[in-house]
């Protein structure tokens, strides 16, 4: 979905929204009713001394009541649920649009704006969906239908409303004009203060390490300051405008009010002196509130629709991004041979089909302006190690990003199994990958559904058992009362560093993939289960497995070590090959074993 269509879900859920309608006419109508028969009551029973027809307006006013009760229950009923159904699907394919986006559009947009949008703009729909749009269809029925009676009863006392309701439509308009605006603005300021908020949580310790709460509640208050000084321009407007909207109001009634008697005493000059029954003065009076209502719910709704407004304009922004990475996987059309295009498709369909071959042709990635890669060129077999090298920033884990697709190649191409990447299904290359990251990353859930990532309905428990043992982590998590159903914090709050990378280690090797990445993944661990772990990696077959490390011990086993130098492969062999040339790897292990 490339944009947000509310009329799509309006007309999905339309039978409930014209059910709301009917009733809301239905109990408008009842309302016009209402004065009328107090009308009678007043000129029939009050006046002309005639009780029998008491009862019959009473049982009236009584229908009346009972009927708005059955009506009105029925719309907010009807709103609600079609509202409610509408803001929930919206919010899902939010999501699922967030989902598909591809990770450069992560690298330039914060979690707290995102989470705004998720909960806060959605929240906007709901209203608009729920009750606003149809409070606004009864604003205006109820005053064309109070219009009509009053026209009905004296059409020159009926000009007195429509002035006023003439001179509150423009006092409408300047105020949604100016709060179009602030609520744009306060949106933002939402979601820089959710952002401050969340990152701070997310880094309390690192705060408290190194005695930074002043300064972080001085950041927070900053932003707090100027969302607070937005709603107090917000405020500002209100104060400005609604005061107007309810003078006027005032002004009607009173000058209904006046008028309608003088013309009940002394009759009405264009209407041959006729004057008005009282009981039609009462009836002109009611309707005249009828029509003040709406004018008075104005302010509001404005407020209402300029908010909705607004977050519809920051939904459409993410709707039109479109991701840069999309499944091309039709090798019908990238590949110039039909037959071997669809004898590819049908071979490499899952997972279980890759085999592991990689190859970097003359790869090169540019972002930012500058390239990060540059005619990175290697190979691996399958069921070979390949270790990679070099200082930070040198590109090392871009080529594991290109080569899982989170980002595409500037030039060059990258193959699995001699076929580019782009012409694999995304799901497939992706599930054909397991990766243990620098950035551990472990979800508020138990050890064993962290274990099971991804694979939750089809991993067995012995599979996560033995992916626990390899990665030595079974050491701890048998020492724990639930073992792996212990639930462990966000982000895996209390665990050591070490025992986080060995469930994430854990998870990787359950996956049982042909492809398996470590990126410096045994950095947190001490020496001795670092090289328990690499015996276990050395024993495992028929799996391709690329290690990038800082250290030469984690590398030094594989068939093929490249070290990187700002961007480029500077050297490549195998650990005896490059310690003989005398290279940058051979620095880096004198460095480490001197």
């Amino acid at each position: 979905m490339n944009k947000l269509n509310l009329g799509h879900y309006i007309k999905k859920y339309s039978l409930f929204y014209v059910i709301a309608i009917i009733t809301v006419c239905a109990s408008i109508l009842l309302d016009m009713i209402a004065p009328k028969a107090v009308q009678h009551i007043i000129d029939d029973v009050i006046i002309e001394k005639n009780i029998d027809v008491l009862k019959i307006w009473l049982l009236v006013i009584l229908g009346i009541g009972v009927g708005r009760c059955i009506f009105q229950y029925t719309k907010e009923f009807a709103c609600d649920y079609a509202g409610s159904k509408i803001a929930s699907e919206v919010r899902i394919n939010l999501f699922q649009k967030i989902q598909s986006l591809s990770a450069n559009f992560f690298d330039g947009i914060n979690s707290g704006e995102l989470m705004s949008r998720v909960k806060d703009d959605v929240d906007r729909i709901w209203d608009i969906a729920a009750f606003m749009g149809i409070l606004m269809i009864e604003v205006i029925v109820r005053t064309i239908s109070a219009m009509y009676f009053m026209i009905r009863i004296n059409w020159q006392l009926s000009l007195i409303p429509i002035i006023g309701m003439s001179i509150t439509a423009v006092i409408a308009i300047l105020m949604e004009k100016k709060l179009d605006v602030l609520f744009g603005n306060l949106a933002q300021k939402n979601s820089e203060l959710n952002n401050t908020a969340a990152e701070n949580l997310a880094g309390i310790r690192t705060v408290k390490a190194f005695a930074r709460e002043k300064y972080e509640i001085n950041k927070f208050h900053k932003h707090n300051q100027k969302y607070y000084e937005i709603n107090i321009d917000l405020s500002r407007v209100f104060v400005k405008y609604n005061p107007i909207i309810q003078i006027i109001t005032r002004l009607i009634s009173i000058a209904t009010l006046f008028l309608g008697g003088l013309v009940v005493i002394k009759g009405n000059p264009f209407n041959g002196g006729k004057p008005l029954s009282l009981g039609e003065l009462v009836a002109l009076t009611q309707y005249c509130g009828g029509i003040v209502w709406p004018m008075e719910m104005l302010g509001w709704l404005t407020n209402g629709f300029s908010s909705a407004k607004a977050s519809v304009k920051r939904l459409e922004k993410i709707y039109s991004e479109m991701p840069d990475i999309n499944d091309e996987s039709s090798l019908s059309e990238n590949l110039e041979d039909r037959d071997m295009a669809e004898n590819i498709s049908s071979k490499l369909f899952t997972p279980d089909d890759i085999s592991g071959e990689i190859s970097f042709e003359n790869v090169s990635y540019k972002a930012g302006g500058k390239y990060i890669l540059k005619d990175v060129s290697f190979d691996i077999k399958a069921g070979q190690t390949l270790g990679i090298m070099g200082a930070t920033g040198s590109g090392k884990t871009t080529i594991i990003n290109l080569l899982k697709r989170m980002y595409n190649v500037t030039g060059g191409s990258i193959k699995i199994d001699g076929v580019d990447i782009k012409d694999l299904p995304l799901p497939t290359l992706r599930r054909s990958i397991s990766c243990v990251m620098q950035d551990i990353f472990l979800f508020s859930d138990t050890i064993d559904g962290n274990v099971r990532l991804g694979e939750r309905e089809t991993m067995t428990t012995v599979q996560v058992r033995s992916a626990l043992e390899q990665s030595l982590a079974s050491e701890f998590v048998d020492k724990m009362e639930e073992k792996e159903q212990t639930v462990i914090g966000e982000r895996g709050v209390g665990l050591s560093g070490g025992q986080k990378q060995r469930i994430t280690i854990a998870r990787a090797l359950a996956r049982r993939t042909p492809i398996l990445v470590l990126d410096d993944s045994t950095s947190a661990l001490d020496t001795e289960t670092e090289q328990d772990i690499q015996k276990v990696l050395a024993n495992l077959k028929g799996m391709t497995k690329i290690i990038i490390a800082h250290r030469i011990s984690a590398v030094r086993k594989a068939d093929k070590i490249i070290v990187l130098d700002k961007g480029k492969v500077c050297e490549c062999g195998t650990h005896n090959e490059l310690i003989k040339k005398g290279g940058l790897y051979k620095e880096t292990y004198d460095s480490q074993y001197s």
